[in-house]
This record gives C-alpha cells, sequence and structure tokens, in this order.
C-alpha cells in the first residue's frame, strides 16, 4: 500500500481515475478499439509514466502494480469511457479538471520519490514530468498520434513547474506536505489558466497562424 499523506494519496488516486478515463476516451476517438484496447489504453495512460519512473529508479515492482487501487481505478475509468463515451462529452470540463488533478499530483509524487531515491535536481525535475505525461505519449504512439503533450495547451509545463516547485522546496528544507500541496496546487492552477485561455508553449514562427495546427486531447 501507498505510504504517501492522505491527502497526497487521495490526490493520486483521484488522478490514477481520471487519467485512465480521459486516456480510454481519447483512444475511443482516435482509433476503433474493442473494450479490452480501450481498457489497455486507459490503464496505460495511467499508470504508465509512474511505471517508467520506478524503473529508471530501480524501484521495482513498481509501486502502481503492488497496491491494487490504482490498477482497479484505471480499469474502471477505462470500463466507464467506453460504456459511457457518448455521454461524457457532455461532462469535458469536469473530466478535464480532474485530468489537471492527476497530472500536478504526478507530477508532484514523481519528482519527490525520484529523489527520495537520490536523483540531483535536473533529473528528479524530469522523472516529475515523465510520471506526468509519460502514459499518455505511449497511448497516443500506440495510436499513430503525435503525443498530445507535445501539441495541446499547456500540459508538459505547469507539470514541469509543479516538479521544479517541489525540487526547490526540498533543496531548501522547506519539503513537506504544505509544500507539496502547493506545488500541486501550483501546477493544477497553470494547467487550467492555460485551458481557459488557450494558452499553449510557443511554437517555431513559420508555423504561427495556421489553422488546427494544435489538438486539444491531453493525457
Amino acid at each position: 500500500m501507498s505510504l504517501e499523506p492522505t491527502p497526497l494519496l487521495a490526490l493520486d488516486l483521484t488522478g490514477t481515475f481520471a487519467f485512465g478515463l480521459n486516456g480510454a476516451l481519447t483512444a475511443v476517438r482516435a482509433a476503433r478499439l474493442d473494450v479490452v484496447g480501450v481498457v489497455v489504453l486507459g490503464m496505460i495512460t495511467a499508470l504508465g509514466g509512474g511505471i517508467i519512473r520506478d524503473v529508471l529508479i530501480d524501484s521495482l515492482p513498481p509501486a502502481t502494480l503492488m497496491d491494487w487501487r490504482y490498477y482497479t481505478l484505471a480499469a474502471i475509468g477505462g470500463l466507464i469511457a467506453f460504456a459511457l463515451s457518448k455521454y461524457l462529452r457532455r461532462i469535458g470540463t469536469a473530466i478535464t479538471v480532474l485530468d489537471a488533478i492527476g497530472l500536478s499530483t504526478f507530477a508532484v509524487i514523481g519528482s519527490s520519490k525520484a529523489l527520495a531515491a537520490g536523483l540531483g535536481v535536473a533529473p528528479a525535475i524530469l522523472l516529475g514530468v515523465v510520471t506526468a505525461v509519460g502514459g499518455g505519449t505511449i497511448r497516443d504512439t500506440l495510436v499513430r498520434q503525435i503525443p498530445s503533450v507535445l501539441r495541446s495547451d499547456l500540459y508538459a509545463i505547469p507539470a514541469l513547474v509543479g516538479a521544479a516547485v517541489t525540487v526547490a522546496t526540498a533543496e531548501t528544507g522547506l519539503y513537506g506536505l504544505p509544500a507539496e500541496l502547493g506545488a500541486t496546487t501550483i501546477c493544477f492552477v497553470i494547467r487550467m489558466l492555460g485551458v481557459r485561455y488557450g494558452l499553449n508553449a510557443p511554437e517555431p514562427f513559420e508555423t504561427r497562424g495556421r489553422g488546427g495546427a494544435r489538438g486539444r486531447d491531453t493525457q
């Protein structure tokens, strides 16, 4: 079982469910898959980033495979997406909010675990981002799409900021549950501002102004 503080654990489990749901919805939209394919892609979205992180820091078996709550919630999210995809489109905003919670929590927890494994500042920040966006990147690759993290409104940048704040507080001796929740909140707010105002990361000058260049699917 996870040893994370209760507030972070609750956010982590919520994010796992949301990633499974949103990841499966993206799979439904992107490819004609049966129920097994949709659920598998939802689970990959929810668990893939954490598994990559744990493999890289040699923390095996991966934490999300040792705690039944994570893979169960990911599978439930995928099943709900498969069964109710037509109706879930109507509550897209709520799903985006849950997804942003997952992004924020995964970035913070990912960088925290990297620090605990003895990694330095830059690798810890990198693994925080990988934890947050890795699963969605694998999903998009499997359905032959450019990973949404590379073309969507602010997604990787909030994860980067959340991971950086987490590492900064640890390096200055301020780390603890309040700092973790603060970093999670900062990441969440940046992500939602990106959604609200359609903000994007800078792109090459020659591509600016081309219609349809960016999608809105997220991890």
